[in-house]
């Protein structure tokens, strides 16, 4: 890979002195390079949320641009989001995922159902609510089975970040995509904010970014 790092963290990673993507966000070096994620997550998956067209009126006539919000994610415990613009779709879709690249996030789970108490850390380990213009979206941990019970936008967002099951709803003007899909992010975004303590992420079986196996490969048919 012919890459020339520019910034601090940049160059820890080619130098083999950060070597996981956990590593890099504990630096609390800032995130510029999308070439960073590339070698840190190389199973990274990603997916156009929303796509529109923008026409604006000028003194040499119309000029239209394309709006793209798109999410990545490992589907092991690592999501971002990104916005572009541009004047064509291709160019404006990948500058759109190199963003989403440069926004990601560790996502904690585990097994925040009482309902549920089976240890793995399949759903959220508690309720989390993020806002964003009129949309403000609720995250429940569910015990498993149960699925993604939560809207489209919510349910890409959770599988790409890699949890299982899930309860949701939202208030406002859900039917805007970008702010549904930001809120959803908000909340996500919350789980990496909150403190917990050893006591706590033991209880709760609480997992900060990768489990070290995918969850689509966990037998959730055997009882504990």
């Amino acid at each position: 890979m012919d890459w020339i790092p520019k910034t601090r963290l940049g160059q820890m990673v080619l130098n083999g002195e950060v070597t996981t993507m956990s590593d890099a966000l504990e630096t609390r070096l800032p995130l510029r390079e999308a070439e960073i994620v590339d070698i840190l997550l190389p199973d990274l998956k990603d997916e156009v949320i929303d796509l529109n067209m923008v026409q604006r009126m000028t003194d040499s006539g119309r000029r239209v641009r394309f709006a793209v919000t798109c999410i990545v994610g490992n589907g092991d415990g690592f999501i971002g989001i990104g916005r572009a613009k541009g004047k064509e779709v291709g160019p404006s879709i990948k500058k759109a995922i190199d963003n989403a690249k440069l926004n990601i996030i560790e996502v904690k789970r585990g097994c925040g159902s009482w309902e549920c108490g089976c240890g793995q850390p399949h759903t959220l380990p508690f309720e989390v609510v993020g806002r964003t213009g009129s949309v403000t979206v609720f995250l429940k941990p569910a015990p498993r089975g149960i699925s993604l019970a939560v809207g489209d936008v919510a349910k890409s967002l959770l599988t790409l970040a890699g949890v299982q099951d899930a309860w949701g709803f939202a208030r406002g003007n859900t039917k805007t995509k970008v702010n549904y899909a930001m809120a959803t992010f908000e909340a996500l975004k919350m789980t990496a904010r909150m403190r917990v303590t050893e006591e706590q992420a033991k209880e709760l079986n609480i997992v900060p970014g990768p489990v070290g196996i995918k969850l689509t490969e966990i037998d959730f048919s055997k009882e504990e």
